[in-house]
């Protein structure tokens, strides 16, 4: 691919790319193909459409695939292995108990949201959901039976505003870095946007999606079982399961930010070794490990017996996972072929105001080609020299950098792997998944460039 060069102008890529998109939904929802073929049939047809050279089709389509599975399928499968181990244990419907008798049945929705918010400080937002997804589960079981969406999306959108708008995760960490702006004052503004954002988008948002569509609890991680052991774990020993990983984590992100700002060397095998042990993949594992022990071994499970419980979490996670995968490998050949350099080009002309440029760019990055890294870094990329040389105050480039932030995760859609985890982790078709998430990271993104535009144009002030 390093030899080839797109000859499609931003039009003719754009046709291609809403045609696909068109192709994809027409088969999924009209003619009920199967999500995995159809990704995969229109991934192919696309990458040939756009002019990738007949012989690089293939490895393009398989790149993409094989980039979203790297960390898909290693999160999802050890979130699956841990929750049928805390759902088998009687440990979720112990934990979901406490929960609705400390915050009640009509405040469970709100408290699961500030828990993930809380959760998602360092933790990144595919392994946050998978992490809180048998807690989320079991209370939805406790109190509704068959209502999803309603506990699921105040803690899908808290996971979501925590990664896009905070450092440490890797999005405004590398905003701010390209337009140098300083990170403490960006997490500062970023908790001020983040914070009511969640409550309109997420909270306020699940309420309604939890009237309008009311959907069981998938049985991802075993059905619950109502003959509960009679030595289930304690409450508190499954809070700190779910907050081992966290406090992993956030040595990653931490020691990651820490050492980006200068306060440490990073390069340090002491510091090496905590990162290492903090990456998603490594902290997911080090406590299924220790799930095995506190929840199978000590309580009498071992052998091929645990063998098996573990084993029985990853026959349903299947589907999610290769649709997922598939749906990178779509948005794959999207950028491979070349319309975010068109899309680029295009638009750094334009001459809008910068903030709204940022914004306005990574908005149509992010519907073109799916994913938020790519749509922020290019926007990013484009805007950086315009801020660097411009005459703005700190408070006014720390604006800007949250509005690239909002403009990267509008309209997640068919050819963003993060559309099919979460609709899939929840039991949506697609229909509902865009009715529902689409709309939900929509309203996110709006409402967080909003506030972002009156803190610039405050700080202009001054």
């Amino acid at each position: 691919m390093d030899d080839w060069t797109q000859t499609l102008t931003a039009g003719p890529l754009l046709l291609i790319a809403g045609g696909a998109i068109a192709l994809i939904l027409v088969l999924i929802i009209g003619f009920k193909l199967h999500a995995f073929l159809t990704l995969v049939i229109v991934s192919l047809l696309t990458a040939i459409v756009a002019g990738i050279p007949i012989d690089q089709v293939v490895p393009v389509a398989l790149g993409g695939f094989g980039s979203t599975l790297a960390s898909v399928a290693l999160l999802v499968g050890l979130g699956a292995m841990l929750g049928r181990l805390i759902e088998h244990s009687g440990g979720a419907h112990a934990l979901a108990d406490r929960f609705v008798q400390v915050f009640g049945e009509r405040r469970a929705p709100f408290a699961l949201g500030v828990a993930s918010l809380i959760l998602g400080f360092p933790m990144f937002f595919d392994a946050g959901l998978i992490m809180m997804l048998p807690i989320i589960f079991a209370v939805a079981r406790r109190v509704s039976g068959n209502n999803v969406l309603l506990y699921g999306f105040p803690a899908a959108a808290a996971f979501s505003v925590m990664h896009v708008f905070l450092p440490p995760h890797p999005g405004p960490v590398t905003a701010s870095a390209a337009y140098e702006a300083n990170i403490g004052l960006v997490l500062l503004v970023g908790l001020v946007v983040a914070l009511p954002v969640w409550y309109l988008s997420g909270y306020l948002w699940g309420k309604f999606v939890g009237s309008r569509w009311i959907l069981p609890v998938p049985s991802l991680f075993g059905s619950e079982d109502r003959d509960q052991p009679s030595n289930p774990p304690k409450v508190s020993t499954i809070i700190m399961l779910l907050l081992l990983p966290m406090l992993l984590i956030f040595l990653n992100t931490g020691l990651t930010t820490l050492g980006s700002a200068g306060v440490i060397d990073s390069t340090e095998l002491w510091a090496q070794s905590l990162i290492f042990i903090g990456q998603s993949p490594v902290a997911l594992t080090i406590t299924v490990l220790v799930a095995l022990v506190a929840l199978g071994w000590r309580r009498g499970e071992h052998g091929t017996a645990l063998e098996k419980i573990v084993d029985s979490s990853l026959g349903p996670i299947c589907s999610v996972v290769l649709i997922t995968g598939a749906g990178g490998m779509f948005g794959g050949v999207l950028r491979s072929s070349g319309i975010g350099e068109a899309l680029s080009d295009t638009l750094s002309g334009v001459g809008l105001p910068v903030i709204v440029a940022a914004y306005i760019i990574a908005v149509v990055l992010r519907v073109a080609q799916g994913s938020a890294t790519v749509a922020l870094v290019t926007a990013a990329g484009l805007i950086a020299p315009a801020v660097l040389g411009g005459d703005f105050n700190p408070l006014e480039v720390v604006a800007i950098t949250l509005a690239t932030a909002a403009g990267s995760v509008f309209a997640s859609h068919v050819n963003d792997s993060g559309f099919w985890l979460v609709g899939r982790l929840m039991g949506m078709d697609v229909k509902t998944t865009l009715k529902t998430w689409t709309v939900q990271q929509t309203i996110q993104s709006v409402l967080a460039f909003a506030i972002v535009l009156v803190v610039y144009l405050l700080a202009s002030l001054f």
